[in-house]
């Protein structure tokens, strides 16, 4: 099942080979052909990995077991993210059994090729858009079964990698299938640099067992474990509120504290987790308020904090040579739900220690217009704003000014909401703003 698209294998054979120029890494595994490498699978090496650095983040989701819903979390966790102002991808590589076309309601959506490869399909989000690839794309009728072996497979993740148009995005997230075989094997050993795996369990210990082994898959491949997600933890009565451990308790965070790896949250069972995809509408967006989209805010959070902590923020103030400066729209003393129509900014310095608060002050912002808050903020000396709703235009000009967004943050106090965030504690649910 070959993707036709246009004469780049040509174009790239007509460049030179000596060196790849994508990027100025010398590490790069690309600069140079590999001892016995031949000619044709250097250049698509280049080409893959060319594609590969525009992409700053690169995310497996992964599970030993079946059935623990993997599939729903990816595609929670991109539109999350999407949710969250970022430039996402989502690649099915779920060869047998692709679930993210139905979980986005894309079933029977063509792809086509264009100048630049193959054209991802795209979903629009409040704050911004998912571009997905999945086999499921390609089939004929949502009954075709593929029947391939392992290098049939291996060639078409390459090719969705390789040859797929992800333009430029801040994460790529990957939903595999179930165990250690072909597929995330061929992803982790075509991506060389992943930052790491999201692995999704179940509290019971039949699934808990299986992940452990996925653990152990990771390590041997070097691919860093970014944590552990609990799916079906626990399910509270709408009419009695009693909560009820279906599958057992804390399975996945006792597990990952036996693996030493870290614990990212709990995701609920809630009913209209089935209902959200069924209809192809994610429960970050569907149901925004829930408690399964505040447990993927606090996965995005964590996601977005490794960020942070890796060099997005501490680019920012290298870059300005301003210290860490926190804002905070606030309304009658508490944040605001939209950093719009707040009546005042609370601005926090942070000590050089990351972790405290050296200075606190009140500023009272400008008349609100389009654009003027992120250009006064920065003028104010802002490198990170907290707020509770953000439209994408918003979140784009506040990058633009080297101030790191952070959103979907609940109402409180000021002080904790900072608090909170240093300590890598604060909790946010989706952006639920779409202006």
């Amino acid at each position: 099942m070959q993707i036709a698209v246009g004469n780049k294998d040509e174009e790239w054979k007509n460049m030179t080979t000596e060196k790849c120029n994508s990027c100025n890494d010398s590490q790069c595994s690309a600069q140079q052909k590999r001892s016995g490498e031949r000619e044709e699978d250097f250049i698509a090496r280049q080409e893959l990995q060319s594609r590969m650095c525009q992409i700053k983040h690169k995310i497996l989701v992964l599970s030993g077991k079946g059935g623990v819903g993997k599939s729903t979390v990816a595609v929670n966790l991109a539109a999350a993210l999407a949710m969250a102002g970022k430039q996402v991808g989502l690649l099915d590589v779920d060869v047998h059994g692709p679930s993210v076309p139905k979980l986005l309601h894309l079933e029977g959506t063509p792809v086509s090729g264009g100048a630049n490869g193959i054209t991802p399909v795209e979903v629009d989000f409040q704050s911004g858009k998912i571009r997905v690839m999945s086999i499921g794309f390609l089939l004929r009728g949502k009954d075709d079964a593929v029947i391939w072996r392992g290098p049939r497979k291996y060639g078409l993740i390459k090719q969705f990698l390789k040859d797929v148009d992800w333009g430029s995005l801040d994460y790529l997230v990957i939903d595999s299938p179930p165990g250690t075989g072909d597929e995330p094997l061929a992803v982790a050993e075509l991506l060389e640099k992943a930052d790491g795996a999201v692995v999704v369990t179940t509290p019971q210990e039949v699934a808990v067992q299986d992940v452990r082994r996925c653990i152990v898959f990771c390590r041997e491949l070097n691919l860093p474990v970014l944590g552990i997600v609990e799916n079906m933890s626990g399910y509270t009565c709408p009419k009695c509120s009693e909560h009820v451990h279906i599958f057992g308790a804390d399975g996945g965070r006792i597990m990952a504290e036996e693996m030493g790896v870290p614990y990212l949250s709990g995701i609920p069972i809630e009913p209209e987790v089935v209902k959200s995809g069924d209809s192809g509408i994610p429960m970050v967006q569907a149901h925004p308020h829930s408690k399964t989209a505040t447990a993927f805010g606090r996965i995005v959070r964590a996601l977005l904090g490794s960020e942070l902590n890796s060099g997005a923020s501490k680019d920012v103030g290298a870059k300005s040579g301003r210290q860490t400066r926190i804002a905070i729209p606030v309304t009658n003393g508490v944040l605001s739900s939209h950093f719009g129509h707040c009546e005042r900014f609370v601005l926090f310095d942070v000590d050089s220690d990351g972790k405290s608060i050296s200075q606190k002050q009140e500023v009272l912002p400008p008349p609100h217009e389009p654009g003027t808050f992120p250009k006064w903020l920065h003028e104010q000396g802002a490198t990170i704003i907290i707020a509770g709703g953000m439209g994408s235009r918003a979140q784009s000009l506040f990058n633009q000014n080297d101030i790191q967004v952070v959103v979907g943050a609940n109402g409180g106090d000021p002080d904790t909401i900072v608090k909170d965030f240093l300590d890598g504690s604060l909790e946010t649910g989706a952006n639920v703003c779409d202006h």
